[in-house]
């Protein structure tokens, strides 16, 4: 009896965590828990392809001055050295501005 009671919650876990895994921005886009932060990026990388978008992947700086990875998608391609203000929730990205260099943080 107790090795099914181990066995069910520990694939309950593996499937938690699989879940997590795999659907984290759309988890993260409706978490309460996380609160919502600018990252600051300067377009550095190529783009990708994503469907007739152009999909960024990109090292920023938050307001505090904590580093971040963010993945954020474009209608139009951006030239290199574009300053970009990302609205992110987690991994999820909600919206961008294209701002002027003085608009980015000091820290």
């Amino acid at each position: 009896m107790n090795k099914r009671i181990l066995s069910s919650c520990l694939v309950g876990m593996v499937m938690i965590a699989g879940l997590y895994i795999f659907m984290r921005e759309p988890l993260d886009r409706f978490n309460p828990l996380i609160k919502e932060e600018y990252v600051y990026v300067q377009v550095q990388a190529e783009p990708e392809d994503d469907d007739g978008r152009y999909k960024y992947r990109e090292q920023g700086v938050t307001e505090t001055g904590e580093t971040k990875k963010v993945v954020y998608s474009t209608s139009t391609r951006l030239d290199q050295g574009t300053f970009v203000k990302v609205l992110t929730k987690g991994t999820y990205s909600a919206d961008y501005k294209l701002i002027k260099e003085d608009e980015m943080p000091t820290k």
